[in-house]
């Protein structure tokens, strides 16, 4: 269910950061920005999941120059539970080696896009979760089924976008810079981190929209103009994401966040969808590391297709020359939802 949107946040969040592990690569920013009232108890150790040698595989896929491929979606409903309970433990888990959270959120990206598709396969899918999954399983699906809604019956693109895809900010450096912009403005960090993922995929996208909107927080100029709004570089994401928040205060955020987000962008969908990823983040913020690992995918004729790290065009690409000299971006069978 959405955060509640009256509620302010930080004091209550420092603790949760520290209590519910958000690992080794951030106690350094932690360390220096949060002094907790009474020492932490003790985060009971788990096993170490080591789980990317058990996501679901196939030797004649296409490969990334960095190796990796498109993750597959088992079609059996209770293999495809126990794989996305498993991707979750291990996303939140504090143990996780950091070279396998790239693979791991982009599966449980892609089996809540397709799920988000296929409403018989998704009950059947959470009949089998754990119950302590449930609730998350639930939040995903109705925030991505709230972007499918702003673009129900569009046609499906034909070429892809003239963008560069680009590796985002450190988790850590991210996280500092929402956590100055609430202290700033009020605004809780983890919307401003859900705004920031729905908009360029916390940074990756470095492009410029139809309407003229830039930036990893995607200001239209006229916007950034505005008197006390954009200071900085329109680009630069701890600039961009300070504006962000001082734009979400001008148009009501601090009384009612859902009246902000509307005013962010103009409609119900996209503010339920920021407030369902924010709740996430809220419950437990190691769910960050899974959206923060969270690959560009761009919905065309061809299904989802993956935009990876290197992607870089001036100018609108045919989809399929680009799927011809890039196969790895392809969705194979059962990875999309189209």
């Amino acid at each position: 269910m959405p955060l509640a949107v009256q509620r302010r946040l930080g004091a209550v969040l420092g603790g949760s950061l520290a209590l519910l592990g958000l690992g080794v690569w951030l106690r350094p920013y932690l360390a220096s920005s949060w002094a907790p009232e009474a020492a932490p108890r003790a985060v009971p150790q788990q096993p170490q999941p080591q789980l990317t040698s058990l996501l679901p595989t196939d030797p004649s896929l296409s490969r990334t120059a960095d190796g990796r491929h498109y993750p597959l979606v088992p079609s059996d409903p209770r293999q495809l539970a126990a794989l996305l309970g498993q991707v979750e433990a291990a996303l939140r888990s504090p143990q996780t080696p950091e070279a396998e959270l790239p693979d791991l959120g982009h599966q449980q990206q892609v089996i809540y896009r397709v799920l988000s598709h296929r409403n018989a396969l998704a009950q059947q899918v959470r009949a089998q979760l754990e119950p302590r999954w449930q609730s998350i399983f639930d939040r995903h699906l109705a925030a991505r089924r709230e972007f499918l809604a702003m673009h129900k019956g569009g046609r499906k693109p034909t070429s892809l976008p003239a963008w560069r895809i680009i590796e985002p900010e450190p988790a850590e450096a991210l996280i500092g810079y929402y956590r100055e912009a609430e202290a700033a403005t009020g605004i809780p960090w983890e919307v401003l981190a859900a705004v920031n993922l729905v908009e360029t995929g916390m940074g990756r996208i470095d492009g410029v929209s139809v309407a003229n909107a830039q930036g990893p927080m995607q200001f239209l100029p006229t916007t950034w103009a505005e008197r006390g709004i954009g200071k900085g570089d329109i680009r630069n994401p701890h600039d961009a994401i300070q504006a962000a928040a001082r734009y979400l205060v001008r148009r009501g955020g601090l009384q009612d966040i859902r009246k902000g987000l509307w005013g962010y962008n103009n409609s119900d969908h996209y503010g339920r969808a920021v407030l369902h990823y924010a709740s996430l983040i809220e419950e437990d913020p190691r769910a960050y590391i899974g959206l923060y690992h969270w690959e560009i995918h761009f919905g065309t004729a061809a299904g989802d297709v993956w935009l990876p790290v290197g992607y870089d065009h001036a100018q609108r690409v045919p989809l399929l020359a680009f799927l011809q000299q890039s196969p790895a971006s392809a969705p194979p069978p059962g990875s999309s939802g189209y």
